[in-house]
């Protein structure tokens, strides 16, 4: 039965994944209610919106392709995927041997495509707005996100997640600049990868202003559900990948249920400050212009550059 424990903790997490965020999507929205005076809709709220629209009736377009029904169930299927490669409680998954950063980006990019296509698909003016933004989003974030990893895959001598968490746990904590600015790429990376401000905002549909809910404006019932609930799992996901590469210290190493427990406990901790430090950052900036984004994303690239050659010079 020993060996079958690993598989037993993948489970684990994917039922982690799926259920916990949501949940921090309802920490971040409560918060954010909390800090501007408003009174917030509850932590489960995002709980309840995803039921509601799962018992609404899908409603397609007459010119609606193959892509445009497909890809809901693709974008979630892939993003949940992404979610059983990342060690959120657990290094050693039986998937985290499968893939390294860069496919868990590739798996990212396909979730970008696919929904970039079906923005296009109906053919509507906003969905192709939405969909050419989002490109232009992503051609600019995934080099700088690459770039920030391979800094810290510099350190462990390895691109695979698991293993570049377990060197960093097991390696003498030493503060180094190269850590530093990787981190702070990082953060803006996941700022505009996740849609947040200054970036996008997701509570809105202002035509002129709107990124990745234009592209997904004609979806209905579960469809939606699915796209919605695959952006709360990717905005987790980036929050667990900063964590298992910058600060991995109480995810479990072995397999033990006092350690697994341990590790879920940290993890709550962690999202919970990690959703602190995002509601500071969103409550203290505005909207930008789509047309500083470019700026915005070319800062952390360089950040991620300067953060490669610290380590080539100082290390």
């Amino acid at each position: 039965m020993i060996e079958f424990y690993p598989f037993i903790i993948e489970a684990i997490q994917i039922v982690i994944v799926l259920l916990f965020a949501p949940l921090f999507v309802g920490w971040v929205r409560m918060l954010k209610c909390w800090f501007q005076g408003r009174t917030s809709a509850g932590l489960f709220q995002p709980y309840r919106d995803i039921l509601k629209l799962f018992h609404k009736d899908v409603i397609l377009a007459e010119n609606a392709s193959w892509i445009f029904r497909f890809t809901p169930y693709l974008v979630f299927g892939v993003t949940v995927l992404a979610g059983g490669i990342i060690p959120i409680i657990f290094l050693n998954l039986p998937f985290a041997t499968v893939a390294d950063v860069i496919a868990i980006a590739a798996l990212f990019a396909i979730v970008r495509f696919f929904t970039a296509l079906a923005g296009m698909d109906i053919g509507t003016a906003f969905g192709g707005m939405g969909s050419s933004r989002e490109m232009m989003i992503g051609s600019l974030a995934e080099p700088a996100m690459l770039m920030a990893i391979f800094t810290v895959s510099l350190i462990s001598q390895t691109t695979s997640l698991s293993n570049m968490a377990d060197v960093l746990i097991h390696k003498e904590f030493i503060l180094r600049p190269s850590m530093a600015f990787a981190l702070l790429a990082f953060v803006l990376i996941s700022i505009a990868e996740t849609g947040r401000i200054p970036v996008d905002n997701p509570a809105t549909h202002l035509e002129l202003t709107m990124i990745h809910e234009a592209m997904i404006l004609e979806y209905s019932g579960r469809h939606l559900a699915l796209i919605e609930w695959a952006g709360m799992i990717k905005l987790f996901l980036f929050t667990t990948i900063g964590i298992a590469s910058f600060f991995p210290w109480g995810i479990s190493t072995s397999v033990n249920l006092i350690n697994i427990s341990a590790g879920i406990i940290f993890l709550i901790l962690k999202m919970g400050f990690l959703g602190i430090g995002l509601i500071l950052i969103e409550t203290g900036l505005a909207k930008m212009r789509i047309f500083r984004v470019p700026e915005f994303l070319g800062s952390a690239f360089l950040l991620s550059t300067l953060g490669m050659l610290s380590y080539f010079i100082l290390e």
